[in-house]
């Protein structure tokens, strides 16, 4: 595995220094090969993201007649475990590993954990759906045992996801950060589009036994890819003796700590907020081009790629300019103000029956949100202490990752239930839930402003790693 791994990530580094963004993210001691290979475990968070919201989405309500509530139900449950990031980020930060490791042996139980959802979720599904022999076995053991695969699923992404990020940040000196969060990223894209290519062509021709063997191949793949990623990643030693006699910090000691920080509170209300503003129209921007625009599916299927391609061209230049030296926070909260005139572009192009501005509106929206996403995650790397990083960027996601859903069930209910009212026009819903993310943005950008650096502290040469 070794030797093949290797010679895949030189193809691949070739490549990378000549067309990737980011491949100035390598340093000497962190060469481009070990940091293509080490994201490879946000390919497989990837690979697993398209599983659970797309592939099986579609596959339970259509093929399997699952209801579409229980279906949104299932999909909701692995953001319980999005709040529970910070305390494994602090868990990582701390551990004790007779092999003197601290991130790696988190990245192994949550490659574990999640390979246990994915090996059951076929067969929980098959009986949630009451397909074949399963008919006979009752409602209930389907929807607990689909539910727990779920869960499992969902807290094995976010531990390895935290604690992934966080052994990034040990190996790249702080000036690099900005790129090598973009390299993650693209990372995490790449494996979206290639997984939804295979999964699709996969299950062409839908039969349970098929099923079966997709799922359960991506959970092997979820094994592979998290092994090569992590391998001889962190050094050992890393980690302090189990037998050495200063008592660790507990969570809410550190949790205190970590607050107690330059305006700690301020920045995660910003995440907070402004992952909100962006994540309302998940779920609103394709009914709308065809409810209201009247489009076709072929045309508005095409608004995916469209905020994709926007959110890839803003991790990139964000990563560019950031890497420059550039506040982060001023990086973000100009994603923010391009999600305003792109989310007011969205507005007109109803009455003004513009598809171009709709796609317009669509495109800057994932721009910014790249641009947002990007500034607010390399703040939270820069302003981690180097014994609180797993904390910090556990901290980061749970409100990202509880807001994201949050945001994408409140834009759902607010168009649900306005449009329920007599009378009210097709138009009203969405420009109740659009204009709600215009007022969030705002808010974002007004909070963010007092976490901009001060131009004396800008002046100086370590201004840009606070």
């Amino acid at each position: 595995m070794n030797r093949i791994s290797q010679s895949m990530m030189k193809a691949w580094a070739g490549l990378g220094a000549k067309y990737l963004p980011f491949a100035d993210a390598a340093s000497e001691d962190v060469p481009l090969e070990r940091l293509l290979r080490l994201s490879l475990f946000q390919v497989s968070a990837g690979m697993t993201l398209v599983l659970l919201v797309g592939t099986l989405n579609r596959v339970m309500i259509v093929e399997l007649g699952v209801p579409a509530s229980l279906v949104s139900l299932m999909l909701a449950i692995p953001l319980i475990a999005a709040p529970f990031r910070a305390l494994i980020g602090f868990k990582s930060d701390t551990h004790r590993s007779a092999l003197g490791w601290k991130r790696v042996p988190f990245i192994y139980k949550g490659t574990m954990v999640q390979f246990g959802g994915l090996a059951m979720m076929p067969f929980a599904l098959l009986v949630l759906a009451q397909q074949g022999h399963a008919a006979e076995v009752p409602p209930i053991v389907g929807q607990v045992a689909a539910g727990l695969a779920f869960l499992l699923v969902g807290t094995g992404l976010h531990i390895t996801q935290t604690v992934g990020l966080a052994l990034a940040t040990d190996l790249t000196p702080p000036e690099k950060q900005p790129n090598v969060v973009g390299l993650m990223y693209v990372a995490l894209l790449a494996g979206s589009i290639v997984s939804a290519l295979i999964f699709g062509a996969l299950l062409a021709d839908f039969s349970n036994g098929r099923l079966v063997q997709v799922i359960q191949g991506a959970g092997v793949a979820t094994i592979v890819l998290n092994g090569i990623a992590v391998w001889k990643q962190e050094a050992r030693g890393q980690s302090r003796p189990r037998h050495a006699s200063a008592p660790d910090p507990t969570f809410q000691q550190s949790w205190a700590s970590f607050m107690a920080g330059d305006k700690a509170l301020a920045r995660l209300i910003a995440v907070g907020v402004g992952t909100l503003a962006f994540s309302m129209q998940d779920v609103m921007l394709e009914p709308y081009g065809g409810q209201v625009l009247g489009l076709a599916v072929s045309r508005t299927t095409l608004l995916t790629a469209a905020m994709a391609a926007g959110g890839l061209i803003g991790f990139s230049l964000a990563s560019y300019v950031l890497s420059r030296g550039f506040d982060a926070f001023r990086m973000a909260s100009l994603g923010a103000m391009l999600g305003v005139p792109a989310f007011v572009l969205v507005i007109l192009a109803a009455p003004l029956l513009s598809p171009v501005l709709f796609g317009l509106g669509t495109f800057l929206i994932g721009f910014g949100a790249g641009l947002f996403g990007h500034g607010t995650l390399t703040a939270t790397m820069n302003h981690a202490p180097p014994d609180q990083r797993g904390l910090a960027l556990g901290a980061w996601g749970a409100v990202q990752a509880t807001a994201a859903g949050i945001g994408v069930a409140l834009g759902g209910i607010i168009r649900d239930t306005l449009s329920a009212i007599d009378g009210a026009s097709p138009l009203t819903p969405y420009l109740a839930v659009y204009m709600l993310e215009v007022i969030l943005l705002i808010a974002a950008i007004v909070t963010m402003t007092a976490l901009f650096k001060t131009p004396s502290a800008a002046t100086t040469p370590s201004a840009h790693i606070r």
